[in-house]
């Protein structure tokens, strides 16, 4: 029990170690980064349409994402890569998104992005599915094609099932959602960082906890917990750096990666509630646009401007105050996805109904 105890100290002290050094790291790379794009006027451009009070954005640098994920692919190579294959899933995700997202941002930078050639909706789209059933496969697929996963995920309230093939599909749209939820709820200052803080934070504790447990996909959360907000010192209102596409999209697929290799990604909509209110609010603003433009010959709105952290905006909230309110919601909800994950867990050969539970070593090792 003494060494068990030891063990998991020792897990947790690593992955806590990389969160910050994580942090650090990332703070010097963003005091680099922020001056290299001023110097290369790699600012943002801001919606006409968008409330006016955005307006005074304009030109502030952006493709901030470069800072967490080169920080984040550093310290995982070399740290949390021994002995663990499973690593290199997440990692490849994060900059499969990441350089997707680059060109996208660096398209609409140079005033490309409306040309034949640029990225279209569409054609971002599909590369973004392609990359995501790749994934999906991946953590699908017997070993060594794959991480063997087989279709397991955690149902609360009932325990582990599998779904069998239908994983692939499920996972792949679960990876292209999510990334374009944190995309689109990275609208206002520190608004996607914080709550992809403190979902990567809540992973983080599920893994730690699970049986047997997940130790280097703890640590590899917590990294991104540090460099997240080593990402929000520069990205508090009024930020000096924005996330951009490359940032947004990619640590939105790799959330979405975390949740389906530690098989609790039914909690995904509850830890990251706000990404998918976000994601949904304009979903719904669009399709009720159009809908009401082919049945009255005009389009309606259900919010005063999607997504909805736009909408609060309109009502008289302050932009801090938006983004204050919707973290304390995150916060909120990513400790009902903990609690549910430990609550509604499948019961242990040990703990039968007719005894006390027995004493269980738990398994230290890796994915």
């Amino acid at each position: 029990m003494e060494m068990l105890r030891a063990v998991l100290v020792q897990d947790m002290a690593r992955a806590l170690l990389l969160a910050a050094a994580a942090f650090v790291l990332t703070l010097f790379v963003g005091a680099w980064w922020i001056d290299f794009a001023r110097r290369h006027k790699l600012g943002k451009q801001i919606r006409i349409d968008g409330p006016q009070s955005h307006m005074t954005k304009m030109g502030t640098p952006t493709m901030g994402g470069v800072m967490v994920v080169s920080t984040v692919v550093v310290l995982t190579a070399l740290f949390n890569l021994v002995n663990s294959r499973s690593m290199l899933l997440p990692l490849a995700v994060l900059i499969s998104f990441a350089v997707l997202g680059g060109i996208d941002d660096w398209m609409s930078l140079t005033g490309t992005k409306s040309k034949t050639h640029g990225f279209t909706v569409r054609y971002k789209f599909w590369l973004m599915m392609a990359v995501a059933f790749i994934a999906s496969l991946a953590l699908y697929l017997p070993p060594p094609f794959g991480l063997g996963h087989d279709g397991l995920v955690q149902i609360p309230f009932v325990g582990e099932r599998n779904i069998g093939p239908f994983f692939i599909p499920i996972a792949t749209l679960i990876i292209v959602f999510i990334s374009n939820a944190v995309n689109i709820t990275d609208g206002l200052d520190s608004l996607a960082g914080w709550n992809l803080t403190i979902s990567f934070a809540a992973y983080g504790v599920m893994t730690f906890l699970a049986e047997p447990q997940l130790t280097n996909l703890m640590a590899f959360c917590f990294t991104l917990v540090g460099a997240c907000a080593a990402f929000l010192w520069y990205n508090a209102h009024p930020a000096q750096v924005f996330m951009g596409d490359l940032g947004a999209l990619s640590l939105g697929a790799t959330l979405a990666v975390v949740a389906l290799q530690s098989q609790q990604w039914l909690l995904l909509p509850v830890v990251g509630i706000v990404f998918v209110v976000e994601a949904f609010s304009s979903m719904l603003q669009t399709g009720y646009f159009k809908w009401t433009k082919r049945r009255y010959g005009e389009g309606r709105r259900i919010f005063r401007m999607a997504p909805l952290h736009h909408h609060f905006e309109l009502l008289g909230w302050s932009q801090v105050q938006v983004t204050q309110r919707f973290v304390l919601v995150g916060t909120v909800a990513a400790m009902v996805g903990i609690s549910l994950a430990l609550i509604f867990a499948a019961p242990s050969p040990s703990q039968q109904a007719d005894g006390p539970p027995a004493t269980q070593v738990v398994e230290t090792k890796g994915p």
